[in-house]
């Protein structure tokens, strides 16, 4: 058969649908191209948009962060004064051999270390009782928990200028309140050695024992109620469902809070100063104040104060290792 009568022998409209079949696949090919190039139009704008809002954020935290951070460290190598005009001139470390064999600021240091040990201890014990009697629920219990998360929301300057005058013998309501009715007769904490530091122990557990409170409720909140349960059905006593149920469960988010308030107790400073300044005497200079002296009140002995801040940032840093060891342990053995 020839070429035109194998031709005739097709349908009628064979050879249209065919183009029309072609036509239709490069448009769609063509589509498809156009749509793919928009895509890829698209995602390059969305990362181009990522890096502009990102690379603001990381120059910002280079700037403000990371580079004090090195500079302070090579400052604590040198005899720098910051209101002086001569350059930094390298020692070594000859700064840290001061800050180590310096008497008055192990002084400081026991003093920052006794602080911490007292108050972050009460806030421990308060802010669990708090939370164990919060986690019942009542009439109110959401007002009560607003209530007592207020202070601290407050700013520690404010809190210890506050504070101030509730200490004060005269007519400050503390000593009221605990039984010295004469003011004649009343102590006044805050210009005494041996009760100036007790008082900013109580300042400081008013204000923070809410922290500690609030994540032992979120952690008591999450405790399952069929442990109970479970317990109850076994007739087990409640101090066995607190020893064995309770504490477990809440140890984790306890050491949390514990690690952050031994932390921001180690850097207390606002707060002292605001009660007591470091006084009467050096009987509450702790670290951050003898700090704060050393680097600007009539010394400026910048070098030495880098020195300072380096040896209290390693001690922090170790005595945090410790607490995440620990809560490590806790975790593994659950």
């Amino acid at each position: 058969m020839h070429f035109r009568e194998a031709a005739l022998v097709l349908p009628p409209g064979f050879y249209r649908e065919r183009l029309e079949g072609m036509a239709s696949t490069n448009l769609e090919v063509g589509a498809g191209g156009r749509a793919g190039a928009t895509r890829g139009r698209r995602q390059l704008s969305d990362r181009s948009l990522q890096r502009l809002f990102i690379l603001p954020t990381l120059i910002l935290l280079i700037v403000w962060n990371v580079f004090p951070l090195f500079y302070s460290l090579y400052l604590s190598f040198t005899e720098y004064s910051v209101i002086s005009r001569e350059a930094p001139v390298w020692v070594g470390f000859e700064n840290y051999a001061w800050v180590l064999n310096n008497d008055g600021l192990w002084e400081s240091f026991a003093t920052t270390g006794t602080f911490a040990l007292l108050s972050v201890a009460i806030q421990t014990v308060l802010g669990f009782g708090l939370a164990m009697l919060l986690r019942e629920k009542f009439k109110g219990s959401g007002l009560v928990t607003t209530l007592l998360l207020i202070p601290m929301m407050l700013s520690p300057v404010v809190v210890g200028l506050f504070w101030t005058v509730i200490f004060n013998p005269s007519f400050g309501i503390f000593n009221y309140l605990i039984g010295f009715t004469n003011p004649a007769v009343a102590p006044d904490w805050l210009a005494l050695p041996n009760t100036a530091l007790w008082a900013v122990v109580i300042v400081d557990v008013w204000m923070w024992t809410p922290f500690v409170m609030l994540l032992v409720l979120s952690g008591l909140s999450a405790i399952p109620e069929y442990l109970y349960e479970a317990a109850a059905i076994d007739r087990a006593s409640a101090w066995f469902q607190f020893r064995r149920i309770t504490l477990p469960q809440v140890a984790p988010l306890l050491l949390i809070a514990v690690l952050f308030r031994t932390i921001e107790a180690f850097k207390a400073f606002d707060l002292v100063m605001g009660l007591t300044g470091g006084g009467p005497g050096d009987a509450t200079e702790v670290v951050a104040v003898n700090l704060y002296r050393l680097a600007f009140l009539g010394q400026f002995r910048t070098g030495r104060a880098s020195a300072l801040a380096y040896v209290v940032l390693v001690i922090i840093i170790a005595v945090s290792n410790l607490y995440i060891r620990y809560l490590n342990k806790i975790r593994d053995a659950d």
